[in-house]
């Protein structure tokens, strides 16, 4: 399973490339204002500085609802760098710019999915990613990862190679179980990715042997 990290934060990207782990990164709007990244021109430099870190893809929404002004915007973020995703909400403008671009050989990962039925939409345009919004499912009582199962098993019914990237992960057992079941892609903050790292039998064992090795060496 790729590891994606949601954030326009340079630094928290910075950290979690050094980790070894990281095939990408995935951004939006409020995650760029988050970062106080403010103006067309700036956003776009952001998106470069964001490619320049990593090696995998970077997924870059358009801000558009209509079917041109989503391809303009779409083929000015490709245009900035070859591991530009363009990112598209699942709209039916959407679904068309996902497959005018498909037809151009442009990446695109499909946002703001929360059914079956728009993952199988996305996959049919020919998206290479599609972003079921897990974590928001939850929040409303409804099973993210039950939905999570239900792409993957109509994907592979008919051999979509449309990627499954698991969106709104919110903590460490949202990317084991994503795993579990088959998502091919999760994307999800740093400190979900970092939560991995820890169990206190680790912690317990490592103190232990320091221990008994400075008792045998002193």
């Amino acid at each position: 399973m790729k590891f994606f990290i949601d954030t326009a934060n340079l630094d928290q990207i910075k950290e979690a490339q050094a980790l070894g782990v990281l095939d990408g990164v995935t951004t939006n709007p409020s995650l760029m204002a988050k970062e106080g990244i403010t103006g067309k021109n700036n956003i776009l430099k952001h998106y470069v500085d964001i490619c320049n870190l990593v090696d995998g893809d970077v997924s870059a929404e358009v801000i558009a609802t209509d079917y041109e002004g989503m391809i303009r915007e779409g083929e000015e973020l490709a245009d900035l760098h070859e591991q530009i995703v363009v990112k598209l909400p699942m709209t039916k403008e959407g679904v068309m710019a996902t497959k005018y671009f498909a037809d151009r050989g442009i990446k695109t990962n499909v946002t703001l999915v929360f059914s079956a039925g728009q993952a199988l939409l996305a996959a049919k345009a020919g998206a290479t990613y599609v972003s079921p919004f897990i974590g928001r499912l939850d929040d409303v009582s409804t099973d993210g990862l039950a939905l999570i199962e239900e792409i993957r098993a109509i994907y592979d019914n008919y051999e979509y190679e449309t990627q499954i990237l698991a969106a709104s992960v919110r903590h460490t057992m949202h990317i084991v179980n994503c795993a579990k079941i088959g998502a091919d892609v999760m994307t999800g903050p740093l400190s979900a990715i970092a939560g991995l790292l820890k169990h206190p039998l680790t912690d317990i064992g490592l103190a232990q042997f320091l221990a008994d090795y400075k008792k045998g060496n002193e």
